[in-house]
């Protein structure tokens, strides 16, 4: 019976190794961006940091086996607990320490945790178990607790506990471990009663964190935002923050603003009226991203637009901006118009699954900071983009700053010619931007900049769109490579752009 539970704690200890190892690669792909990065570089340092474990366990004297078990189970359970909170107090209070913060905590969790599985190899191996029989019961069940948290992370535990909560939970399971481990072997064990009070300190000390640590996340996001932070949720695809100072409203998607209140109005009127204007006869409109309806809300202004169909991956970004009533007011109820039809899947699969033809498609998608992001912009998109526009429509694309990431924007109106559009790039000034851009792209050849707008502006105008079209010296034309899958040069344009601006 005790061998059949130590082999279930192989299952759980087994499951939260790999939860802390999560938790460190989403948070620091939330936070820094480049999550083929973030996790490759974690992963391999919490693997080594696993043989360094391994290593070090054969130090362990035979006798002290249990009690050092009991002791790396608190101290992997109180580490492991607390990473996700810590690291984002580092991130948002003391930024500079961040990266060396990060890979300490990750190498010394995976060195403790590398020490779990051999010790309990060897409390089971005392106990006189068969070594075939001993090594295959406790890989197997080493293995099906990885399947189980790497399973459960993504769909259950992260959206709904959130990072901080799903940490602690998994720091109370190490604990139970150590506590249970401690008055089942209480004889073999060195100051059983020491290590039972400690074992349930921690447990009360991670239980409390669970308490508190949504009230500790807020801290560290007024930290990182400065404003009052009126609402924030971790979902399966991205952390949503929404702020707001005196009249500013801003919406922050994992950690990046995505826009203000104050002049979001320049970004959506320079994305959606250059070629809604010049498509008077656009009857349907395609909205791929854009969740928070604010596109939604300047293309319902043209009369002759019947029909607008909205595809977002994230329905807590799409519901959010369809009943907080702040948000709401922003977007006009754009996304409970009765022409308007919502649909939370991923662009590219919607895309590849549906024949409908628009007259005008919209891609306001995130930056392109990383892989999953920059297929969108990729020519296979784009071409598959072009099956669903009409042969007189438009498509417009949000396409970064052609001013501080001169090389991404480029690469966007590239890769777009590659897939064989026309194109028409142009920029707007955006105060919480600076200089961003956009690209108009068609089948066909015949789009000239609008000299007029037959719905008022709050920011177009003749003079206006003229300059949008023009490009000053500093963001002429660089020779880049068309961002295609295999290689996603556009991921790599922008990373390199943004960081010459951040140095």
């Amino acid at each position: 019976m005790l061998d059949r539970t130590l082999i279930l704690s192989v299952f759980i200890v087994a499951s939260c190794g790999l939860a802390y190892e999560l938790i460190a690669g989403a948070l620091t792909s939330y936070l820094l961006g480049d999550s083929v990065l973030q996790f490759s570089s974690i992963i391999g340092c919490y693997l080594f940091a696993m043989g360094v474990g391994s290593h070090l366990s054969k130090y362990v004297k035979e006798e002290d086996t249990l009690s050092r078990f009991i002791d790396i189970e608190l101290l992997v359970g109180l580490l492991g607990g607390i990473s996700a909170t810590f690291l984002f107090l580092i991130f948002a209070w003391l930024s500079a320490p961040f990266r060396t913060a990060l890979y300490a905590l990750v190498f010394l969790i995976g060195m403790l945790v590398g020490m779990e599985i051999p010790l309990v190899m060897r409390v089971l191996n005392g106990r006189r178990t068969e070594f075939r029989e001993l090594v295959s019961r406790v890989l197997t069940f080493d293995y099906l607790g990885a399947l189980a948290v790497s399973l459960l992370f993504p769909l259950v535990l992260a959206p709904k506990l959130g990072l901080s909560r799903t940490g602690l939970l998994f720091g109370m399971l190490n604990a139970g471990v150590a506590l249970w481990t401690a008055l089942t072997f209480r004889d073999d064990v060195r100051d059983s009663g020491r290590r039972v009070f400690l074992a349930t300190m921690v447990m009360c000390l991670l239980g409390l964190g669970m308490l508190t640590s949504d009230r500790l996340t807020q801290w560290a996001e007024k930290g990182l935002f400065g404003d009052e932070i009126i609402y924030a949720t971790t979902t399966p695809y991205q952390r949503i923050v929404v702020t707001r100072w005196k009249d500013d409203m801003r919406l922050y998607i994992n950690g990046n603003l995505q826009f203000s209140s104050r002049d979001e109005h320049r970004y959506h009127e320079a994305l959606v009226h250059p070629a809604l204007e010049k498509a008077a006869f656009a009857k349907s409109v395609l909205v791929l991203g854009g969740g928070d309806g604010m596109a939604v809300r300047e293309i319902l202004r043209h009369e002759h637009v019947e029909h607008v169909t909205l595809v977002d991956l994230d329905p807590a970004m799409t519901t959010l901006f369809s009943h907080s009533e702040p948000l709401v007011k922003l977007n006009h109820g754009s996304l409970k118009d009765r022409r308007v039809t919502v649909v939370n899947d991923d662009a590219g699969r919607w895309l590849e699954k549906n024949d409908g033809v628009f007259d005008v498609i919209i891609a306001d998608f995130p930056d392109p900071s990383n892989f999953g992001l920059g297929k969108l912009y990729s020519v296979p998109m784009y071409r598959l983009m072009a099956k669903h526009l009409s042969e007189n429509g438009f498509l417009v694309v949000q396409s970064t700053s052609p001013f501080f990431a001169p090389r991404a924007f480029w690469c966007i109106d590239a890769t777009l010619r590659e897939a064989g559009f026309h194109t028409w790039p142009y920029h707007a000034y955006v105060p919480s931007f600076g200089e961003w851009g956009f690209v108009v792209a068609a089948k066909h050849d015949r789009f000239t900049p609008p000299e007029r707008y037959s719905l008022p502006m709050r920011f177009l105008d003749a003079d206006s769109t003229r300059l949008m079209f023009s490009f000053p010296a500093d963001m002429k034309r660089v020779p880049v490579e068309p961002n295609r899958l295999n290689s996603q040069s556009l991921v790599h344009y922008f990373e390199e752009d943004w960081h010459q601006v951040l140095r």
